[in-house]
């Protein structure tokens, strides 16, 4: 009747941290028992002691680049990355392959490089641009879920931002799918003060200023409202918006919002000038700001926290010159997801319970997939970890392609040692136990 039992003494369920046996049937979740079944074969029970079993982590907001910037990163690379660091599914971005995720043509490129490249379950955003809303029907019966949209500048030229006329088009679209829209909210105006050194990292973080974020924000809480399209907010930094966020929820809009580990981990006060590694956008804000996202996430307003990897070659992020206003802006820690949250986390108190929501559950619901819960009828996908185990951030030991990541010389708690996908072994304490087990998800 079992494939795998799984007992252990610190099983993360929905009622918290439990001794518990975890019974695994092709690849789901079938029982979540106090105690081992008499009908198991011992052979197919694994007892994981006082090490910690948490349903694997979920990351939909990666850019992994492929086809067409291959070297920037790659599925290959970026995947095992993820599986390394306890990742099981990740959602990869419309931007940044080329070409980009903005046809069904597209799509199928993008499909075919990753057919047999994966180490990780992965789902798909499109991509919402200028004039591409006759594309959107077919995307969606293509199997994406969600698009993605930029209301400023991607960084990219083939992958331009929209305008409130051009969400009008698509969201009434995507709302009748009930489908998410993703939104990098920055609405840019002429009103940040010009930078003079492009070295100096207050310069670039006043040129992106918080009330870019407020605008977009609130134009598109307004849109949702219009429309009854599931808005979700990426990677927000600016405090500012929180009040709006927490207003538009207690009306019962379908708006999500993420935050990312840098903004969690890192403050502008640490970074020095030059330190490109650092860039991104938004930027890295101020300790005073960055502890206001943190109280945000506690209280429920920012729903999870997803990495953003945008990774790029070491000379695309101007390590040598140290020029803020050339460097890709993109940071690089997909490998890292758990343990950076963890650490920031155990500072504060934060009970490792709110791992599991914030790196499963609350992603999985975002992405529509049964995912993220350990509990009967969900994906059998694990990460054990040992949450008092610390390591240091080096070069060697990490798979993303470029090394480049502000992470490196860190200490972090939190040593990710076996992964499960499917019911299956697939990372075990440095090694790969089943390579190219990552399946592509489709809605």
């Amino acid at each position: 009747m079992f494939d795998l039992a799984i007992s252990g003494n610190n099983i993360l369920t929905r009622d918290g941290l439990q001794r518990a046996v975890v019974l695994v049937s092709q690849g789901r979740i079938v029982e979540v028992a106090p105690a081992l079944p008499d009908n198991i074969s011992p052979d197919n029970i694994t007892d994981i002691g006082n090490r910690l079993l948490m349903p694997g982590v979920i990351d939909p907001h990666v850019h992994i680049n492929e086809p067409g910037r291959t070297e920037w990163e790659g599925f290959e690379t970026a995947t095992r990355a993820a599986i390394t660091g306890g990742i099981t599914t990740l959602v990869d971005m419309p931007l940044n392959a080329s070409p980009v995720t903005t046809t069904v043509k597209a799509f199928e490129q993008k499909l075919a490089a990753a057919a047999t490249q994966l180490h990780t379950g992965c789902g798909f955003w499109g991509g919402v641009v200028p004039g591409n809303e006759k594309e959107i029907p077919g995307l969606i019966d293509k199997g994406v879920l969600g698009f993605k949209a930029f209301l400023t500048h991607s960084g990219i030229d083939d992958f331009p931002n929209v305008t409130a006329a051009d969400l009008e088009k698509v969201m009434p679209l995507i709302a009748e799918s009930n489908l998410p829209l993703l939104v990098h909210c920055e609405l840019s105006d002429d009103m940040a003060p010009p930078v003079t050194d492009p070295h100096s990292y207050r310069q670039y973080l006043a040129s992106r200023p918080p009330h870019w974020e407020d605008a977009a924000i609130a134009l598109m809480i307004q849109l949702c409202e219009k429309y009854r399209c599931r808005v979700h907010i990426v990677h927000l930094s600016a405090a500012s918006s929180i009040a709006q966020l927490r207003q538009a929820k207690e009306k019962g809009l379908p708006v999500t919002v993420e935050t990312a580990q840098h903004y969690l981990y890192f403050n502008a006060e640490a970074i020095a000038d030059g330190q490109t590694q650092f860039k991104c956008a938004p930027p890295i804000r101020g300790k005073a700001n960055n502890e206001q996202l943190w109280e945000a996430l506690q209280q429920g307003i920012i729903d999870f926290v997803a990495t953003d990897h945008s990774p790029a070659t070491p000379a695309l992020k101007q390590l040598e010159s140290g020029n803020f206003s050339k460097a890709w802006g993109g940071i690089a820690s997909l490998q890292l997801a758990l343990p950076v949250l963890w650490t920031a986390a155990r500072k504060r108190k934060i009970p490792v319970t709110a791992m599991a929501e914030w790196l499963g559950a609350a992603p999985a619901r975002l992405a529509g997939l049964q995912k993220g819960v350990i509990a009967k009828g969900y994906s059998a996908d694990f990460v054990i970890w040992n949450p008092e185990a610390t390591f240091k951030v080096t070069e060697s030991i990490l798979h993303h392609k470029h090394k480049v990541t502000p992470y490196i010389n860190e200490t972090l708690y939190g040593i990710v040692e076996q992964t499960y996908l499917g019911g299956r072994l697939v990372y075990d304490r440095g090694h790969l136990t089943a390579p190219h087990t990552g399946n592509i998800i489709l809605r």
